[in-house]
């Protein structure tokens, strides 16, 4: 069976699965493999539960079942995954609508949301759900995509060589943007160099086309070098007097949320006919580095002629709900919830905007950085001088990186110790901020704080 012809057979059946305890009546089931499961070992069983068919890639079980075999209910294929991807890919193509693809080490399930935000003041809009952005939740994203839909925001995660090669093969974008690069899952990828190029293979397949969009920002000499020549480029700058072809910006405050001002460039002004004017934005995000997630969201929006009052109404109503740049009032303290995930940019990042934020007194959770191969050790005790340089009446280091690193902190071996410590004493009045890798579970800590 070919892949038009198993479209054919989604198109009967329009539902898609990937998990034999969850199969609605018509569905198909893929047996999609992981590190500690084999969806082939299910797939009869998905067959009972009400799935019309069952796509494999394990010989022995076809021969085990040969009359489901003969009967095309289980369908056998060379590999599972890239058939559930190569169909994905299928059902994407009968859409001619932009697909926006983006990708960088911090802030793209942000500027995600934002761009989403934006861009549903005026269309309607699939975007990737939660953090639904590799190799199995872009295909399952893709599959979203129906007749009402006239854009789609895909997200893209990469954390080893060739991840983004795939993503973009399956989603086909049609414009697209890195946030940043940076380091993160250094284990996989090996240096920044390694995540550098991963991340451009985003920009390798947009510029493969004329007509595909890359929107850049300009003041980021990494992405800036990895530009394809001939690459069609719309630009953003968080350098206020970069107005020459570029959106910009510049941050107002941080007291404790971002306030920031922005304009349109020149050529959008001279387009629409419109006088140079500051559009001033007060958002529910924290942290000065979100100006860039938000400059990101604002350039896509007017690409696609969202009027610069929807856009801010956009940007000021969005509250983010995930563990991300989110600031959360208790009976007890203020807290800065960052904990999903973690890595020396990011960390960098988070510290330095706490220490700039106008608020007081201060004291910082930190969790161990994941995935950072050889160079674990340094970054962890870059992380400890950045907190040392910071003056912050409180820090607690959780995780076994920091239990050799010689400073003043209060240590602990895991997020358990901490709520006993919490249950011992518990700080009060603080602004606090809680950043670590999502393995440290410091999510645990706000109901606690």
């Amino acid at each position: 069976m070919d892949i038009q012809q198993l479209y054919q057979l989604y198109q009967q059946h329009p539902v898609i699965t990937t998990d034999s305890r969850q199969c609605p009546e018509g569905s198909i089931f893929f047996a999609l493999k992981g590190e500690s499961f084999d969806g082939n070992q299910f797939a009869v069983k998905a067959l009972e539960q009400g799935c019309s068919h069952a796509v494999i890639d394990d010989p022995q079980v076809a021969a085990n079942q040969p009359e489901l075999t003969r009967n095309g209910r289980l369908i056998l294929v060379g590999n599972v995954l890239q058939t559930f991807k190569d169909l994905a890919r299928e059902h994407r193509r009968q859409f001619d609508i932009p697909v926006i693809g983006i990708t960088g080490t911090n802030g793209k399930t942000t500027t995600k949301e934002l761009v989403a935000a934006v861009l549903s003041e005026q269309y309607n809009v699939l975007y990737t759900q939660g953090n639904f952005n590799n190799d199995v939740g872009v295909p399952k994203t893709l599959f979203r995509l129906g007749k009402e839909h006239e854009i789609a925001v895909i997200e893209m995660g990469a954390s080893h060589p060739g991840d983004i090669k795939t993503l973009v093969e399956t989603a086909e974008p049609t414009c697209g943007l890195i946030t940043n690069v940076g380091k993160a899952h250094l284990q996989g990828f090996g240096s920044l160099e390694g995540v550098l190029k991963t991340k451009g293979e985003l920009y390798d397949f947009l510029a493969q086309e004329e007509g595909r969009v890359i929107f850049i920002n300009a003041n980021n000499e990494l992405l800036v070098s990895i530009l394809p020549d001939n690459a069609w480029v719309t630009p953003y700058s968080s350098n206020p007097d970069d107005t020459e072809g570029c959106v910009c910006g510049e941050v107002i405050s941080c007291a404790p949320f971002l306030k920031f001002r922005w304009r349109e460039s020149d050529i959008d002004l001279e387009e629409r006919g419109a006088a140079v004017e500051w559009h001033e934005v007060q958002t529910q995000l924290i942290g000065a580095y979100n100006m860039d997630n938000a400059l990101a969201a604002i350039t896509v929006g007017l690409h696609f002629a969202v009027s610069p009052e929807k856009i801010c109404h956009a940007l000021e109503n969005y509250a983010p709900s995930n563990n991300r740049s989110q600031l959360t009032e208790t009976s007890h303290n203020h807290l800065v919830v960052d904990a999903y995930n973690a890595n020396p940019t990011s960390m960098e990042a988070a510290i330095q905007n706490f220490r700039m934020m106008e608020v007081g007194p201060k004291m910082a959770i930190i969790g161990e950085m994941r995935e950072l191969g050889e160079s674990s050790r340094e970054e962890h005790i870059n992380v400890v001088a950045q907190l040392s340089a910071s003056q912050l009446e409180q820090v607690w280091l959780v995780g076994e990186e920091f239990a050799s690193i010689e400073c003043g902190f209060r240590k602990f071996h895991d997020v358990e110790e901490v709520k006993e410590a919490i249950s011992n004493c518990l700080p009060e009045g603080y602004y606090i901020l809680i950043k670590g890798s999502n393995g440290n579970r410091l999510f645990e800590l706000p109901a606690l704080l």
